[in-house]
């Protein structure tokens, strides 16, 4: 368990007769973006209170830093910042007041406000009431809480919620600067799939409770078999020549044709031939499935 900011070992977790968490093994390394994908309901949130002991799980099954949480909650939760749902803000207290009040909770000095406002991007907005702040302006603020205390592992829940096109950016370029620069290991569950491709070094895709994938983002591309998309004049002559050539033909459109991908050096023999053969190849491609389409996928089969 030396390894692992999180782990969880054949976690189950019920709210009465319903199943929420299901033999889930979670694998979270330090250092790590992990993103933690599932459908709505598919038990993320849930298995992100279970992490910060607010719902309680069985005994043995769920560590921080290799120590079980039940049995070390204060120790624990002290290296631990979280956003989880809404961020828990007091709507007649301003965005600094805010942060202050948690730098007075938590024995930090007031100071760590000015600069946790700065590294969201709320200085402007620091005097403020937070109830006059938008969707985004209170996410960016309940990111700020998260991380005030300088914790070594974050659990964000939907961080990016509400927020525009460059406040996604931010959040983005954040989290990246805060694993790589800081050291630190960020959970962060989100429904932008092209963001989380974008961010997390890991996934973890859960439904219905239950974990269906795990690892590094190479390795869930490896689950695609890679295709080879080509641009050819005299489209249907080309198809029968590579057919003929002993190609399989996949898809074929009035300007492309696609066949599987086996190497750069298949890919650059194949057209060096059609090239020979009278062809004008204006362009050969390497397709792999993105995330939203493998995460559709892995969600379906299982």
């Amino acid at each position: 368990m030396g390894n692992y900011a999180i782990e969880t070992v054949g976690l189950n977790f019920n709210f009465g007769n319903q199943t929420i968490v299901k033999d889930l093994s979670l694998q979270v390394p330090k250092g790590s973006i992990y993103g933690f994908l599932g459908p709505n309901g598919a038990g993320k949130t849930t298995t992100i209170k279970i992490l910060l002991n607010l719902l309680k799980s069985p005994s043995d099954q769920v560590f921080i830093f290799g120590k079980e949480i039940n049995s070390n909650r204060i120790a624990i939760l002290k290296r631990v910042g979280a956003l989880v749902e809404q961020p828990a803000i007091y709507g007649h207290l301003t965005g600094k007041e805010n942060l202050i009040n948690r730098c007075i909770l938590l024995g930090i000095k007031k100071t760590k406000a000015a600069e946790m406002l700065a590294l969201v991007g709320l200085t402007d907005a620091a005097n403020k009431k937070a109830s006059k702040y938008s969707l985004g302006m209170k996410q960016r603020l309940g990111i700020a809480q998260a991380l005030i205390s300088d914790p070594e592992l974050l659990l964000l829940d939907e961080p990016t919620n509400g927020l525009d096109p460059n406040g996604i950016i931010e959040v983005r370029n954040l989290m990246i600067e805060l694993a790589t620069k800081h050291q630190k290991t960020i959970l962060v569950s989100s429904h932008l799939l092209a963001e989380i491709e974008r961010t997390a070094t890991h996934v973890g895709i859960i439904n219905k409770g239950q974990l269906l994938f795990q690892g590094t983002i190479d390795e869930l591309h490896q689950l695609s078999k890679p295709m080879l998309e080509i641009e050819v004049n005299k489209i249907g002559n080309a198809s029968a020549f590579i057919a003929k050539a002993g190609y399989e033909i996949v898809t074929q459109t009035d300007k492309k044709i696609t066949v599987p991908f086996t190497s750069a050096q298949k890919s650059g023999e194949l057209n060096t031939l059609l090239v020979q053969n009278g062809f004008t190849v204006s362009s050969l491609y390497q397709q792999r499935k993105d995330l939203e389409n493998l995460f559709l996928d892995i969600t379906k089969t299982n």
